[in-house]
């Protein structure tokens, strides 16, 4: 991403570079950042209760619910900001939430 002078925004910008009210011009997603860093509570993938109904992945605000070829992977920590909607949209108990020990 960049600010609206077209300086890349990443961990060393300073707050000088950031456009007035941290407003950036263009879309984007946390992709490029380690967003997972904020959690405090974390999901936990039970592989053996999952049914591969795939519920859990659309809800997931942050994308970190990989699917690939039709089954569910292990969570993106990197992106995964402990927000527990998949959780909740899990009917069949396969995912745990804990405190994050990070």
């Amino acid at each position: 991403m960049r600010n609206k002078e077209g300086k890349i925004i990443n961990e060393s910008i300073t707050w000088k570079d950031i456009t007035p009210g941290g407003v950036i011009y263009e879309s984007g997603s946390a992709e490029n950042f380690n967003t997972g860093d904020w959690r405090s509570m974390k999901p936990v993938f039970k592989v053996d209760k999952c049914k591969q109904c795939l519920l859990c992945a659309p809800v997931c605000p942050d994308s970190s619910i990989p699917v690939k070829d039709g089954v569910r992977g292990e969570f993106d920590f990197k992106h995964c900001k402990g927000c527990g909607i998949c959780v909740k949209a899990c009917p069949f108990d396969a995912i745990d939430f804990i405190k994050d020990e990070k």
